[in-house]
């Protein structure tokens, strides 16, 4: 019975699987595509009163030429904008050392060396570059060797115009809402097909404006598209210099001075009655924002002191005087003689909502009519900043209203935000979805394999592979050890 087994059972057994596994192999492979990795880009946005950096990541494979894009994590530079190094050398380069090597914690290490890092540098940088140029070069040059000594694919180090910083912030607002492109119940990204949004940013040294229009845009200086998600949009943007918060402060205080005829006191109907402080003269007029209001003889060093009378008409009337409303040579225009078509649809303002939109005035003068002592009362955290409360208010109302020419109507559909989600609301966004949209993609994994069934009759067979084989050892074993008896 055995040698029948080993003579005709395990060759027919074995016979059978050879033909059944050349049948398996025009069996039809299918090819499989792996999920896609992620690739990572890092912007570092120097802004006027301090730099940030953004970490961004997106899936290798894109839709319709523009990565999906998420904020990874963000990393803020201690102290103040890179303009503010001016003259220091290595310092503007140094402040970013943390928040660089933040990065490459953050970044799987395998993807550093595919990683694009920019930096982009806004109105501080343009203003020095007006006021010094060759210290402009220089701190750029230096945060640019800086950035190459990191293990990342450095792709520029630039200061970008006002325009392109407006365009890049609308595209974060509109794409954080959702407005490009929705992740649907079918599983993957769609068109939305909703409206997008304006978006204003309220800068240190300058302000933006950025909306979607069907008009003619009167001056081509403002007019720009974008092509985002295989769609093409119309925009109008225009950045104002000097007209961002800080800017504007220093242009009311220069704007008091001027007119006040008085280099050592002056009222600020902006400030709290009950406050007082002292300036150098400098810290005013040394800024190419109030150069032409320096009074003379001028001493950069000469003290001046300011006492707030806390009077919100006043304030208006004097804030509304940094602006001109008066020369227009388009059909119609913002402020400055600037051209800008109509306002239609919704708006986000890169700012904390420190006022209501249905209350501005009333919200406003409800500020101004406060003591520094109540103020403080209710935001002790804040007192550095409380002095200005006012003001700001003021200027946002301004330049809001009157400015950008949002009436009571248009001004409910403006919403104040610093964030939407998990991410910030600015410029950094914006930008490296386009530049994404020039980064190659990376071609997806592939696997070949097997249909289930195909699959499943290989185990199958396998499995008896490996029982005839493991019967026909045994049996072998078997016999050798009744041989060995009988000898």
């Amino acid at each position: 019975m055995d040698k029948l087994f080993v003579k005709f059972v395990v060759p027919a057994v074995l016979f059978l699987f050879g033909i059944v596994s050349i049948l398996l192999l025009t069996v039809s492979i299918h090819e499989m595509r792996e999920p896609p990795q992620y690739m990572y880009g890092v912007v570092l946005d120097a802004g006027s009163s301090h730099t940030a950096l953004y970490i961004y990541r997106w899936p290798a494979d894109k839709l319709n030429g523009t990565g999906v894009v998420t904020q990874h994590s963000e990393c803020h530079v201690k102290g103040g904008g890179i303009s503010s190094y001016a003259g220091q050398q290595g310092a503007a380069a140094h402040s970013l050392e943390a928040c660089l090597k933040q990065a490459m914690r953050d970044i799987p290490p395998d993807r550093h060396h595919r990683t694009p890092v920019y930096l982009g540098a806004t109105a501080g940088m343009r203003l020095l570059k007006i006021t010094n140029p060759d210290k402009a070069s220089q701190i750029l040059q230096e945060v640019k060797q800086k950035i190459k000594s990191f293990p990342f694919n450095f792709r520029g180090a630039v200061i970008l115009s006002g325009q392109e910083e407006g365009v890049y912030g609308w595209v974060t607002v509109n794409y954080l809402l959702e407005n490009f492109i929705k992740y649907g119940y079918v599983g993957r990204w769609l068109n939305s097909g909703r409206k997008t949004v304006g978006a204003l940013d309220l800068g240190g040294a300058s302000t933006q404006i950025t909306f979607e229009t069907p008009e003619t845009v009167e001056n081509e200086l403002n007019s720009m598209t974008m092509r985002l998600y295989g769609q093409e949009y119309s925009l109008y943007t225009h950045s104002y210099l000097c007209y961002g918060k800080e800017e504007a402060l220093h242009q009311i205080l220069a704007y008091l001075v001027e007119s006040q005829g008085n280099i050592s006191k002056v009222y600020h109907p902006c400030y709290p009655s009950d406050f007082t402080d002292v300036f150098k003269l400098e810290q005013v007029f040394d800024s190419p924002c109030t150069v032409s209001k320096r009074p003379k003889p001028y001493n950069p060093h000469s003290w001046i002191r300011v006492q707030g009378t806390g009077d919100y008409q006043s304030c208006v009337g004097n804030t509304s005087n940094i602006f001109s409303f008066q020369f227009c040579p388009f059909s119609q225009c913002s402020f400055n003689g600037v051209f800008q078509p109509n306002i239609s649809g919704g708006f986000m303002v890169r700012e904390k909502n420190l006022i209501t939109s249905t209350q501005l005035e009333e919200a406003t003068k409800a500020v101004c009519n406060m003591t520094i002592e109540e103020m403080t009362k209710k935001a002790p955290d804040l007192k550095k900043y409380l002095k200005d409360y006012c003001a700001v208010a003021v200027y946002i109302q301004v330049l809001m209203l009157r400015g950008y020419n949002f009436d009571e109507s248009s001004f409910q559909n403006v919403a104040f935000q610093k964030k939407a989600g998990e991410a910030s609301v600015g410029w950094a966004l914006g930008y490296i979805l386009s530049v994404s949209s020039l980064l190659p993609e990376e071609p997806a994994g592939i696997r070949k394999g097997l249909c289930p069934a195909a699959w499943l009759g290989l185990l199958i067979l396998l499995t008896i592979l490996l029982i005839a084989t493991f019967c026909y050892m045994a049996l072998v074993i078997r016999r050798k050890r009744s041989d060995d008896v009988v000898s």
